[in-house]
């Protein structure tokens, strides 16, 4: 059987789950501004309670993002050397993702759309449309932009209202425009929910080296094609 260690730590919340044996265990806490101080210590202690070592395990899963830049560094850094250390590879998984699959999971009978949503600041949110299947796959691209530009986005008007909102990301009074009448915004990424899909990822072969794995910012990429779009335009 799958030994899978997963880590997130990309918004307030902080978490580590470990699948062994097709048994799950799970840590999950709000801790804002400690993560540093909280992550590894998490590790250790699921490892311990599950009689695990870091040699024990197959993988390491971890929340990619979208998130917190400083979070996701964090994780980040936490993976690289626990990986590095016993030469594990790696599954990045996203944490909107990952926000699907547990109301999925927790909701088994949802058949609508899931459009989730976490607060990127700067007047931005990070949003992604996911189908309601046993293991959410995305409907849209993953997107950072103004929650107006959201209301105006295609693949969102044409879902009249009809599908379901999760995340922190709706308190923005412009989105209620496209609301529908059920939002939870008491939802964070959760690494318990990372494991059915780095699971399915391990079985399929998408693992990474440690060495390539990256966070995804998606703002970085908006950056960029902005930059690529202003010097197509100068020349």
């Amino acid at each position: 059987m799958t030994t899978i260690l997963a880590l997130d730590a990309s918004t307030d919340a902080c978490s580590v789950a470990l699948s062994r044996h097709g048994d799950v265990t799970s840590i999950f806490e709000l801790a804002a501004k400690s993560h540093t101080q909280r992550l590894l210590p998490m590790v250790d202690e699921i490892l311990r309670s599950a009689n695990c070592s870091l040699q024990d395990l197959d993988a390491i899963a971890f929340g990619r993002g979208p998130g917190s830049f400083t979070g996701l560094r964090i994780c980040m850094g936490v993976v690289h050397g626990l990986a590095f250390g016993a030469n594990l590879p790696v599954i990045p998984v996203s944490t909107l993702q990952a926000m699907a699959q547990a109301h999925v999971t927790q909701n088994p009978q949802t058949s609508m759309p899931i459009l989730v949503a976490l607060d990127a600041r700067m007047d931005e949110i990070y949003w992604g449309l996911y189908s309601a299947d046993k293991n959410p796959s995305l409907l849209s691209e993953e997107y950072v932009m103004k929650p107006a530009d959201v209301c105006e986005h295609d693949a969102v008007k044409g879902l009249n209202k009809q599908f379901i909102a999760i995340g922190p990301g709706w308190h923005y009074a412009e989105l209620q425009a496209i609301a529908p009448d059920i939002i939870i915004q008491d939802a964070h990424p959760n690494a318990q929910f990372m494991l059915p899909i780095a699971l399915n990822a391990f079985n399929k072969g998408e693992t990474q080296s440690v060495f390539d794995a990256q966070p995804v910012y998606l703002r970085d990429s908006v950056s960029w094609k902005k930059r690529q779009r202003i010097r197509t335009q100068s020349v």
